[in-house]
């Protein structure tokens, strides 16, 4: 059994997104239970059944309604900023097998450049440039969209993450990435597929898996227990549905794509224990919860 820990994270004050001690943040492996022995701890020293304490808010793309999306300085706004416990980030695979941060599988939308993102290599990527959008709060610059591992060893070891992964081919590729530098307990891969779920659950990953209201009308989530960490449901789904997901045993249900304190409010009183939105500065809790 995998617990998820920062082991080189500095202790930090209590923040809105919840108390972070001497380990840093932990994520309970998958079907793990609280209700361990007192004392029973991994190899970290972070209690095995240890669960994040109250709600926690993870910055949908970084944020993207109040920073540029999955780009490397709205990151970094948002972990200064302290709104959000959980950077998240999409990740797509370029022709050369690269790993790279980019939602869309072409570059119209969010760059200077047109095409498919997978018929780039490394070395055309270096000319790809974000375009902020002018809506955003605050002055941005264009920047390069940064890779997979740029993301890693600038947030690695101190922040909770993430990835989605939108190409499965990369997932042996994001695995290396994330074992090689010791992160397999501080980083969630995140798809839609509970296939690939299961591939990197293998590979000694941990890992989340979003559906969709229609989907989560077929599901049978309990089912993935063993090896989905985190189940993100969208908010439109039926209330049956919802209690049908924190039922499943899985450790972590939270909600998808919530920008609304209406809409927060609602999953939490469902029974979501986390909220996936683009505006974390402005929901996520200032204090104690209500």
């Amino acid at each position: 059994m995998i617990a998820l820990t920062l082991a080189t994270a500095p202790a930090t004050p209590a923040t809105s997104a919840g108390a972070v001690g001497r380990a840093g943040p932990a994520f309970a492996a998958p079907g793990a239970s609280p209700d361990r022995r007192p004392g029973e701890a991994s190899r970290e020293g972070v209690p095995r059944g240890a669960r994040l304490s109250g709600t926690t808010f993870t910055a949908h793309r970084g944020g993207s309604m109040e920073v540029p999306e999955n780009s490397m300085q709205g990151l970094i706004a948002t972990q200064r900023r302290g709104y959000a416990r959980v950077l998240d980030a999409d990740i797509r695979r370029l022709r050369d097998g690269m790993l790279v941060a980019m939602h869309d599988a072409t570059l119209d939308r969010t760059t200077n450049k047109h095409g498919q993102v997978g018929a780039l290599d490394w070395k055309a990527w270096q000319k790809v440039r974000l375009t902020p959008k002018r809506s955003l709060p605050g002055q941005w610059r264009r920047e390069r969209p940064p890779a997979a591992r740029e993301i890693l060893d600038r947030f690695g070891g101190h922040t909770l993450l993430m990835l989605e992964l939108k190409d499965p081919a990369g997932l042996s590729r994001l695995a290396r990435l994330i074992r090689n530098r010791h992160l397999a307990r501080s980083v969630l891969v995140e798809s839609n597929d509970p296939k690939v779920a299961a591939r990197a659950h293998k590979r000694g990953l941990l890992t989340g898996v979003w559906r969709s209201a229609h989907q989560l009308a077929h599901d049978q989530p309990k089912r993935w227990k063993k090896y989905v960490t985190m189940l993100s449901v969208d908010h439109r789904t039926a209330k049956q549905h919802i209690r049908k997901a924190v039922r499943s045993g899985i450790t972590y249900v939270w909600s998808h794509t919530v920008n609304t304190h209406a809409t927060r409010d609602r999953m939490l009183k469902l029974g979501c224990d986390g909220i996936v939105t683009d505006r974390p500065g402005s929901l996520a809790f200032t204090g104690v919860r209500p």
